[in-house]
């Protein structure tokens, strides 16, 4: 079996962060570990408190995933800080793993700041660089590049800004775009768009958490990139398509819908 590694924060109500992704990873039939690097309070409405796991303990949870199981894809969400980052970065670059996915996470979707501010400066620096493919989300791409992105031009020039960066394939989503939900991959040299309807609903807690996390556990079963992200454009999609109207405010993402409708191997055959 396949294994993927998440180092992310974890999210007690199950719908984001390190919760999302082993969903993710199990609907896709691969085996999940996590790194947990902040313990977050929070809910569909809003987040109550982030409490940091030390640098150390980053470092020593890495330690025990490499020195023993091995990844063959790493998804890598929340960094809520430079000490955080660097503590990442130290490490990945001792094991140097292949398919590392990183969704920049600075906001969650009630509002809710999940990055210090002052990191973006560490995070450019730092972790970008280790990104096999790196996918912000519009307002994260503009943190990043201090680009207005309106356009679909726009989109793939922050794309090629962040390549530039140091990611060697940039995928820029569109969801917070109005009408169809467009996404924007680069590899350097061709671009790639991904199109799907926008679906009228208000449920989307932990969408970047579960694409990302997709697109690292098609990485890891052998997909090439463009298939990869295809594949979980669609997951993300029909998960966000029959999401559920759990708490009082921005309900998660159904994320093994089509494993209860057609089992593991059927639900992997219809996205063929």
């Amino acid at each position: 079996m396949k294994k993927v590694l998440s180092i992310a924060g974890s999210d007690c109500s199950g719908g984001a962060g390190i919760q999302a992704d082993l969903k993710t990873f199990s609907a896709h039939g691969v085996f999940g570990m996590s790194v947990i690097v902040s313990v977050v309070a929070e809910n569909t409405s809003r987040v109550i408190d982030i409490q940091d796991i030390s640098p150390d303990m980053i470092r020593k949870q890495i330690d025990a995933i490499f020195e023993d199981i091995g990844a063959d894809a790493v998804k890598i969400g929340m960094l809520s800080g430079p000490r955080c980052m660097e503590a990442v970065a130290e490490k990945l670059h001792e094991y140097n793993p292949s398919n590392i996915i990183i969704d920049p996470v600075m906001i969650a979707k009630n509002g809710c700041p999940l990055m210090n501010p002052d990191a973006i400066t560490t995070l450019i620096q730092t972790i970008i660089p280790l990104a096999d493919v790196l996918t912000p989300n519009l307002p994260e791409a503009e943190k990043i590049t201090g680009m207005s992105i309106l356009t679909i031009a726009d989109m793939e020039k922050a794309a090629v800004v962040i390549h530039q960066m140091g990611s060697k394939h940039v995928l820029v989503k569109g969801g917070h775009a109005a009408g169809d939900a467009l996404d924007v991959l680069y590899d350097g040299e061709h671009f790639y768009h991904y199109n799907a309807k926008r679906i009228p609903t208000k449920n989307t807690h932990g969408t970047g958490c579960t694409y990302s996390s997709a697109i690292a556990a098609n990485l890891a079963l052998g997909m090439n990139l463009p298939d990869a992200v295809k594949q979980a454009k669609h997951y993300v999609t029909t998960a966000i398509e029959h999401s559920l109207s759990i708490g009082k405010g921005c309900g998660p993402t159904h994320h093994f819908y089509e494993l209860y409708q057609y089992g593991l191997n059927k639900g992997a055959k219809s996205n063929e």
